[in-house]
């Protein structure tokens, strides 16, 4: 495998600009990039019809064969070495994958009045839960995902990474004005609430549907659940007081794809 440039200084401009979006949602924002880290979230961008707009490496990916198969394909896309130790800089792994892609942020593609089955997030702040929300979201076959202000960074590397490349999968609006997605969604908004009377199995869970799911701590505020036409409960037979938010999205996009199947 050889690289067509190598970088052995943290003083490099490009590995400041790539450090900068690392740890920095700010940056992130700005630039419109993140990075990818490892084969397997690479592999899902290029399925998505996309490719990376650089690739980097360090000296273990050489003997990677799902690694050097992946930069054969990519033979057009700037490919750079970096030293473990600046390698290691740019990524939160304990054991470096040995590859990561910088990217463009996908644009939205689906709007809320489009939208046949979406998910709407508020003010999630686990970055492990927005990830695994936006996984099963993208597994249940959902096209939409709205997250409020308040949520954790959907780009991060954490999340990309707890979202198994379920980012690829769904239009993923950031920032997203709830209660407008919520006025101009042309069908059922069914959120949980441990107040419900009507169970989830009880509910028609066909046709343009949405989910919405809030904090984990405080749940969905009060504004928010006074839009949301339909309120359910999980029955719960075990002695707990609720369940996870994942858990809890996870349980109700399968009910719906249980229904539509």
């Amino acid at each position: 495998m050889s690289a067509t440039k190598r970088i052995t200084s943290r003083d490099n401009s490009f590995f400041k600009e790539l450090s900068k979006l690392a740890g920095s949602s700010r940056q992130r924002r700005k630039a419109g990039q993140t990075l990818l880290d490892g084969a397997h979230l690479v592999q899902a961008y290029l399925l998505s019809g996309k490719r990376p707009l650089h690739l980097l490496v360090n000296a273990a990916s050489a003997q990677d064969i799902e690694i050097s198969s992946l930069i054969a394909r990519l033979a057009d896309v700037p490919l750079t070495s970096l030293d473990d130790a600046l390698f290691g800089e740019l990524t939160e792994l304990k054991t470096p994958s040995g590859l990561l892609a910088l990217i463009e942020l996908p644009q939205p593609h689906v709007s809320p009045s489009h939208s046949r089955f979406c998910i709407l997030l508020e003010d999630i702040q686990d970055p492990g839960n927005l990830g695994s929300i936006l996984r099963t979201a993208a597994a249940a076959g959902c096209d939409a995902a709205f997250l409020s202000t308040g949520c954790t960074d959907v780009w991060s590397p954490k999340v990309l990474r707890a979202a198994m490349g379920g980012h690829f999968l769904l239009s993923i609006h950031e920032h997203a004005d709830l209660f407008n997605v919520a006025a101009v969604f042309e069908g059922a908004i069914f959120a949980t609430s441990l107040q419900a009377t009507t169970s989830l199995y009880d509910s028609k869970l066909t046709g343009s549907i949405a989910f919405a799911f809030g904090n984990e701590g405080a749940g969905l505020s009060l504004d928010m659940l006074d839009v949301v036409r339909h309120k359910i409960i999980i029955p719960m037979p075990g002695k707990v007081e609720s369940l996870n938010v994942a858990a809890a999205a996870a349980v109700c996009l399968f009910e719906a794809v249980r229904q539509r199947i």
